[in-house]
């Protein structure tokens, strides 16, 4: 039975309930099963010794979410290092490729979370009454540690970009 955190978010003022653990700076990173733009199966390990930064979305067919995956698009482009930057929502893959085709986003790789909300509920972003993925961003460090974590409180605000590219340049040095 996964854990159940009532009210820590909301969606419009209205609280909702997240499923899964709070997920902190200094947690080991949880592996999670998700889908790739080409259907095939997609986690943690497939990112294993690179930094990470995972930018969740509810979806990426609202102004927020596109702006929020346009934004890190950009911003990431300027930055060096090797690292991965995912965009992880419920859409299905093929939304997730209409929208990057569309918006010109080369520098992120979308994943989708539909089937089994492996990556939700592993890093506490499930939405229980909407099925859906609440925003947030987590940088993970090559060594596997989570090194940032923002979960949004009001869905329909944006995330600390400055806090997140700071702490992914932090974790890139």
């Amino acid at each position: 039975m996964s854990t159940e955190r009532k009210g820590v978010i909301t969606f419009q003022s209205n609280p909702l309930t997240l499923v899964g653990p709070e997920i902190r700076p200094g947690d080991p990173a949880p592996d999670f099963k998700v889908t790739a733009g080409d259907l095939s199966p997609a986690g943690l390990k497939d990112f294993q010794g690179k930094t990470i930064l995972i930018s969740v979305v509810p979806s990426l067919d609202t102004p927020v979410c596109d702006m929020q995956t346009r934004k890190f698009n950009q911003e990431i482009g300027n930055l060096a290092g090797e690292f991965s930057a995912l965009t992880i929502s419920m859409d299905l893959p093929f939304a997730q490729k209409r929208f990057c085709s569309t918006a010109g986003i080369e520098k992120i790789k979308t994943l989708s979370d539909y089937q089994d909300a492996s990556f939700g509920i592993a890093y506490g972003v499930l939405i229980k009454e909407l099925r859906l993925l609440t925003r947030a961003v987590f940088i993970v460090g090559r060594d596997g540690k989570i090194r940032y974590a923002e979960y949004v409180k009001e869905i329909t605000q944006h995330p600390d970009y400055e806090k997140a590219l700071q702490a992914l340049k932090a974790a890139l040095a």
